[in-house]
């Protein structure tokens, strides 16, 4: 039996996205910087994807620029607010993706730009008092760097109460929202936020294609140059087939949103009732059990001790989930996001994150519990 539950590191695609992509490398090749009429219609294809992605987030498709996925998106985000709109000072926290947080530390060696990390609270959330301690520290160009989701323990961010705290003190604020784009609604013009980044994969589209939001009037100075492709944003021939299919999976996930919501949050739910049944002295990291702050998306357990290759024999009985972010699996460090939220102590206990979608069963929630049972 073959269970899937790594769908925060990255998601299946779905059969009507294969047949979007299958049908534009089939019939829609042409470049779309060309004249022609196959350049055309690949020109198109693209600029009516941008303006139906746009209208998801109610900005303009100008504002949309496509990219190779979320770690580019950051790091073009990153890089443009410190050589291009003034930042000399990023406030961010130790739990962020490393998209950002090395980025962040390219930048700092590369410009002496000045980092801030907000203090965290021990159930694993930004400590909103500490930003607004530090937002009002200094009068140089501030950039804020917090993501919506975490996507190792799933918690959630107040965008609307870190944008209030950025408006009032003249700060950018961007958000990396890769695990949130696709699952959660986000209207940009009642939360107003500078930049924000997707990565199609992440909601059952194609690997290997995001986008950006630029907030019209930040202006952009391309990481990537050789060419005047995104209207100079970022060099490069558009990936048109998979742009395509980002577009087919984002339609999907928005049209069935509040039932799929209510699905996998169903799942999770079951899932947590029966892990504190089997084993109870179960906890969750960040409080990932706790629906009012956590994604419905990912949860994250700590067991009450360390169980040693736990991960390796759950993938022998064909259960796919993981330790921490797919990004760093093959380092020997552990999760920096746990090592920054949980004690020595706690931290060496075994945590495991367990990521669904709405491609899971009950049936296949199951089996992992009868094999956990008989590992633990």
């Amino acid at each position: 039996m073959k269970i899937y539950l790594d769908n925060a590191a990255t998601t299946p695609m779905l059969p009507e996205v294969i047949s979007v992509v299958h049908d534009s490398m089939q019939n829609t090749f042409g470049n779309p910087s060309s004249t022609h009429s196959f350049g055309r219609t690949a020109r198109s294809a693209v600029e009516t994807a941008r303006k139906n992605i746009a209208k998801y987030f109610n900005v303009t498709a100008s504002e949309i620029v496509f990219t190779a996925g979320g770690s580019e998106a950051d790091n073009l985000i990153l890089r443009n607010a410190v050589t291009h709109l003034g930042v000399k000072t990023i406030i961010s926290s130790a739990i962020e993706h490393h998209a950002v947080l090395h980025s962040i530390e390219a930048l700092k060696k590369e410009f002496d730009v000045q980092v801030k990390q907000v203090k965290l609270l021990d159930n694993g959330g930004i400590d909103y008092t500490d930003l607004e301690k530090l937002l009002g520290q200094t009068t140089e160009k501030i950039l804020v760097s917090l993501m919506q989701v975490n996507n190792e323990t799933g918690r959630l961010l107040d965008l609307h109460k870190v944008s209030d705290l950025c408006q009032q003190n003249n700060a950018l604020f961007h958000s990396d929202t890769v695990q949130g784009v696709g699952h959660f609604r986000l209207d940009l013009q009642q939360t107003p936020i500078d930049f924000i980044t997707a990565s199609a994969h992440k909601f059952h589209g194609p690997k290997g294609v995001g986008f950006t939001y630029f907030k019209k009037g930040t202006g952009i100075n391309p990481m990537l140059i050789g060419g005047e492709q995104e209207r100079g944003a970022r060099a490069g021939t558009e990936n048109i087939h998979s742009i395509v299919g980002m577009e087919k999976a984002m339609q999907i996930a928005y049209d069935n949103l509040e039932d799929d919501t209510n699905y996998i949050q169903g799942l999770k739910t079951y899932f947590i009732d029966e892990l504190k049944r089997i084993i109870p002295d179960i906890k969750f990291n960040a409080a990932s059990d706790n629906p009012k702050n956590s994604s419905y998306i990912i949860l994250n357990v700590r067991f009450p001790r360390e169980v040693k290759m736990l991960l390796f024999n759950l993938d022998l009985k064909g259960i796919a989930a993981s330790g921490g972010s797919a990004c760093q699996s093959g380092s020997s460090k552990g999760s920096h996001v746990l090592q920054a939220i949980l004690s020595e102590e706690e931290a060496l206990k075994t945590s495991v994150r367990f990521s669904f979608s709405k491609l899971n069963t009950r049936e296949e929630l199951d089996y992992v519990f009868k094999i956990l049972d008989s590992l633990l």
